[in-house]
């Protein structure tokens, strides 16, 4: 029986509320954009290894 890889969610830097977006240890991502829907920001991120870093953080959406 296969094992579920490990998974977590993305925080937003600016809430710490968790967005929806889900990344599994071996996503590699670059410049990739994530919306928060708690306090509707959206933010670019560089993720390799569950290590988020964010590059730039947008504008309020709505």
């Amino acid at each position: 029986m296969e094992s579920k890889p490990e998974t977590k969610w993305v925080a937003c830097p600016d809430c710490g509320s968790n967005t929806r977006t889900k990344l599994r240890k071996d996503t590699i991502l670059f410049h990739q954009l994530v919306f928060c829907p708690k306090c509707k920001k959206e933010f670019l991120v560089n993720v390799n290894a569950f290590d988020v870093v964010v590059v730039k953080e947008g504008h309020r959406i709505i």
